[in-house]
């Protein structure tokens, strides 16, 4: 029933081996490589054992069944119990993603309802952060474009984790549910009126990858460089060293001016730049694998929502599972774990039944 594991026995006696050899630990990125797949078999590796020693259970307690009725009844429960993990094993065993386990760049971008909607933005920001830090992920502001009243037109966050996650753990695994239109409803704060305004803010999360795991050709590449502009301290507002990055061949534009120096937001710009090419060349291999796996929103249209945040009614509400919950204010501080859930649980789902 589960051959494929005999193999992955055999992977992971190896991985094993090779983590114990002084010399891998020099090649610090083979190391991270190797960590990551041994990471990944684990869980594997264990619920398969696990299953084959109640295999092993139940044939000793059919045995003793035939004479014994207390052990037929302990067959039928290891039976059930059997069972259970074999249904665990099949979700472990169903293909990753190649991009599974990797950290993540995720873009917040202001949409349909100017200054509103740049708040909400903002709120959107926050609410990451939070979830990160309840996670016990590293994040870095990359860039950001602010508003006028506090919010933000665009910013760009990296979210890495600590160390080798466990597989569906990672940054990545847990966040590439989040990409696409938001919706929120509540009474803005430039509302005299008291009525309630509907605006968007639009999300992608790009995996970020390692620069050999990419290659760019400076060829490609277009490098502008202008005064910053907005809120910064000393040197950022006067100087050239806000940078602009265009990869023609594709038509990719990413800006950066947070750092003071042009080198900081130059390697910043590709950093960025980096990750969207990655989910470019992932969107173009997830339409021809099967039209069910729709990239992420591109355009900030409110019709195209995935989610709505009813403040009045302190609501959220997922349009893709059909998950809600009226715990907004908790959800916005940070606790988006079980929203997070019902999208993982939706495509554990959409897999299995070969979607």
């Amino acid at each position: 029933m589960f051959e494929r594991c005999e193999d992955l026995l055999v992977e992971n006696a190896d991985l094993e081996g090779q983590l114990g050899d002084p010399t891998l630990h020099a090649d610090p990125k083979q190391a991270r490589k190797v960590g990551r797949r041994h990471a990944e078999l684990r869980p594997i590796v264990e619920t398969y054992r696990q299953w084959v020693a109640l295999g092993e259970d139940l044939d000793a307690a059919r045995e003793l069944g035939e004479t014994d009725q207390a052990f037929a009844d302990e067959a039928v429960t290891i039976e059930q119990s059997r069972d259970e993990v074999a249904d665990k094993l099949t979700g472990l065993l169903v293909p990753r993603d190649p991009l599974d386990g990797s950290d993540v760049i995720l873009e917040i971008k202001a949409g349909e309802g100017g200054d509103e909607s740049a708040l909400f933005a903002g709120d959107l920001l926050r609410m990451y952060l939070r979830y990160a830090e309840r996670r016990k992920w590293k994040t870095e502001v990359l860039g950001s474009v602010e508003s006028d009243l506090g919010g933000y037109k665009d910013v760009a966050v990296a979210v890495k984790a600590k160390g080798v996650p466990d597989p569906g753990e990672a940054p990545y695994d847990r966040l590439r549910y989040e990409g696409g239109v938001h919706r929120v409803q509540r009474v803005p704060v430039t509302e005299s009126q008291g009525r309630i305004h509907t605006s968007a803010a639009g999300v992608l999360v790009l995996p970020e990858t390692e620069e050999v795991e990419v290659e760019i050709d400076a060829n490609d590449l277009r490098i502008d460089v202008f005064r910053s502009s907005g809120p910064g301290g000393q040197s950022v507002n006067t100087t050239d060293s806000a940078v602009r990055i265009t990869h023609v061949p594709t038509g990719v534009v990413v800006s950066c001016q947070n750092e003071k120096s042009q080198l900081q937001n130059r390697e910043q710009a590709m950093r960025i730049l980096r990750a969207r090419l990655v989910a470019l060349e992932e969107e173009k291999a997830e339409a021809e694998a099967s039209e069910s796996r729709k990239a992420q929103v591109r355009t900030v249209d409110r019709s195209e929502r995935i989610r709505t945040y009813n403040f009045p009614e302190n609501r959220l509400a997922d349009h893709r599972t059909g998950f809600k919950s009226y715990n907004l204010d908790q959800v916005l501080d940070g606790e988006l774990e079980a929203v997070v859930q019902s999208c993982v649980d939706a495509d554990m789902a959409a897999r299995l039944a070969g979607e």
